[in-house]
């Protein structure tokens, strides 16, 4: 089954950009904060080997044993596919803001890549989502039936049930915000 049928079946009401799913799916829908007391960003080596910790914990409880998409984005002001990682394959482009004038047109273009998790291995993009160098980033594993989406500043979660969400919820307590909506 082709990527854009498995996210179709598992999201429908919903593009594949990062930020809009807790909107859509806030039933299955869980944050996690990347550093103690809701930090943002890391001053230390300490502190980035704190968000890489809470990132390859979660990630390796949802994907272990299995294989990834890694879909990263790249955003236009033109509907033409750019350049982007020469190991990565083009998924689709959305345009994600629909302005009257051309100008201010935004495409988002998604790149995906199949890989077998292994603990770690996205570290280097982890880290450049943690330093808010790159954005958008979501892995999925190869149905599209979990998404882990991390920002600067942590992590959005969605699973396939709200008990699934409440278990991984309820063993990383600690590492929920504190404000009522969860964010």
């Amino acid at each position: 089954m082709a990527l854009t049928e498995m996210w179709q079946q598992h999201w429908p009401e919903c593009p594949p950009i990062g930020h809009m799913l807790r909107e859509r799916y806030r039933d299955v829908w869980v944050r996690f904060h990347s550093l103690p007391g809701s930090k943002r960003y890391a001053d230390s080596e300490t502190e980035y080997a704190i968000i890489l910790e809470r990132h390859n914990t979660v990630l390796d409880e949802l994907f272990t044993g299995a294989d990834v998409y890694v879909i990263t984005p790249a955003w236009t002001a033109e509907p033409d596919v750019p350049k982007h990682q020469p190991d990565a394959d083009y998924w689709q482009t959305l345009l994600t803001e629909d302005d009257p004038n051309p100008e201010f047109r935004t495409y988002t273009h998604l790149f995906a890549i199949r890989r077998p998790w292994q603990h770690g291995c996205i570290d280097p993009l982890l880290r450049e989502v943690a330093d808010y160098k790159t954005a958008g980033v979501l892995i999925a594993n190869a149905r599209m039936e979990r998404i882990y989406h991390p920002y600067d500043g942590g992590a959005d979660v969605l699973l396939p049930t709200p008990e699934e969400r409440d278990r991984l919820r309820d063993r990383h307590s600690s590492w929920l915000s504190s404000h009522p909506a969860g964010l």
